[in-house]
Protein backbone atom coordinates (compact mmCIF):
# COMPACT_ATOMS: atom_id res chain seq x y z
CA UNK A 1 0.00 0.00 0.00
CA UNK A 2 0.88 3.66 -0.62
CA UNK A 3 2.18 5.59 2.06
CA UNK A 4 2.37 9.67 1.27
CA UNK A 5 4.46 11.34 4.50
CA UNK A 6 3.64 14.91 4.47
CA UNK A 7 7.07 16.85 5.47
CA UNK A 8 7.01 19.58 8.32
CA UNK A 9 9.43 21.54 10.27
CA UNK A 10 12.76 20.29 9.46
CA UNK A 11 11.45 17.27 7.60
CA UNK A 12 10.91 18.87 4.99
CA UNK A 13 15.10 18.89 4.21
CA UNK A 14 14.00 15.31 3.38
CA UNK A 15 12.80 16.20 -0.26
CA UNK A 16 12.42 19.55 -2.44
CA UNK A 17 8.97 18.26 -2.64
CA UNK A 18 6.13 18.73 0.84
CA UNK A 19 6.37 14.95 1.04
CA UNK A 20 8.01 11.46 0.46
CA UNK A 21 5.94 8.04 -0.73
CA UNK A 22 6.52 5.00 0.80
CA UNK A 23 5.28 1.16 -0.09
CA UNK A 24 4.62 -0.46 3.14
CA UNK A 25 2.72 -3.99 3.67
CA UNK A 26 -0.69 -3.75 5.10
CA UNK A 27 -0.78 -3.54 8.57
CA UNK A 28 2.44 -2.27 8.84
CA UNK A 29 3.17 -0.50 11.99
CA UNK A 30 4.13 3.52 12.89
CA UNK A 31 7.77 1.57 13.83
CA UNK A 32 7.82 -0.42 10.59
CA UNK A 33 7.59 2.89 8.94
CA UNK A 34 10.01 5.12 10.97
CA UNK A 35 12.78 2.68 9.63
CA UNK A 36 11.84 3.14 5.97
CA UNK A 37 12.05 6.75 6.60
CA UNK A 38 15.53 5.80 8.33
CA UNK A 39 16.78 3.39 5.58
CA UNK A 40 15.72 6.04 3.20
CA UNK A 41 18.07 8.55 4.83
CA UNK A 42 20.71 6.14 4.61
CA UNK A 43 20.39 6.04 0.63
CA UNK A 44 19.41 9.42 0.10
CA UNK A 45 22.33 11.61 2.63
CA UNK A 46 24.26 8.85 3.42
CA UNK A 47 22.98 7.90 7.23
CA UNK A 48 23.10 11.69 7.94
CA UNK A 49 23.01 11.43 11.58
CA UNK A 50 21.40 15.03 12.15
CA UNK A 51 17.88 13.49 10.09
CA UNK A 52 18.16 9.97 11.78
CA UNK A 53 17.62 11.98 15.20
CA UNK A 54 14.86 14.37 13.48
CA UNK A 55 12.81 10.94 12.83
CA UNK A 56 13.41 9.22 15.91
CA UNK A 57 12.09 12.11 17.65
CA UNK A 58 9.30 12.93 15.86
CA UNK A 59 5.24 11.93 16.36
CA UNK A 60 3.15 11.15 13.39
CA UNK A 61 -0.73 12.19 12.85
CA UNK A 62 -3.39 10.94 10.76
CA UNK A 63 -5.24 12.41 8.28
CA UNK A 64 -7.68 13.42 10.74
CA UNK A 65 -5.04 15.01 13.21
CA UNK A 66 -4.53 11.87 15.43
CA UNK A 67 -1.66 11.52 17.10
CA UNK A 68 -0.10 7.87 16.08
CA UNK A 69 1.58 5.57 18.23
CA UNK A 70 4.51 3.37 17.29
CA UNK A 71 2.02 -0.01 17.56
CA UNK A 72 -0.55 1.77 15.18
CA UNK A 73 -1.25 -0.38 12.47
CA UNK A 74 -1.57 0.94 8.97
CA UNK A 75 -4.55 -0.41 7.22
CA UNK A 76 -4.98 1.37 3.68
CA UNK A 77 -3.26 3.66 1.69
CA UNK A 78 -3.09 7.06 3.24
CA UNK A 79 -1.48 10.20 3.98
CA UNK A 80 0.31 10.52 7.71
CA UNK A 81 2.09 13.48 8.67
CA UNK A 82 5.55 13.37 10.13
CA UNK A 83 5.82 16.08 13.22
CA UNK A 84 9.33 17.13 13.89
CA UNK A 85 9.81 18.23 17.75
CA UNK A 86 10.63 22.19 17.90
CA UNK A 87 14.13 22.13 17.28
CA UNK A 88 14.57 19.88 15.17
CA UNK A 89 15.56 16.98 17.61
Amino acid sequence: MKITLELYGASRQFSKKSFLEFNLKKKSSIKELRKEIINYIDKSFKGNSSYKRIIKASAFCSEKDIFLNENYKIIRSQKISIIPPIGGG
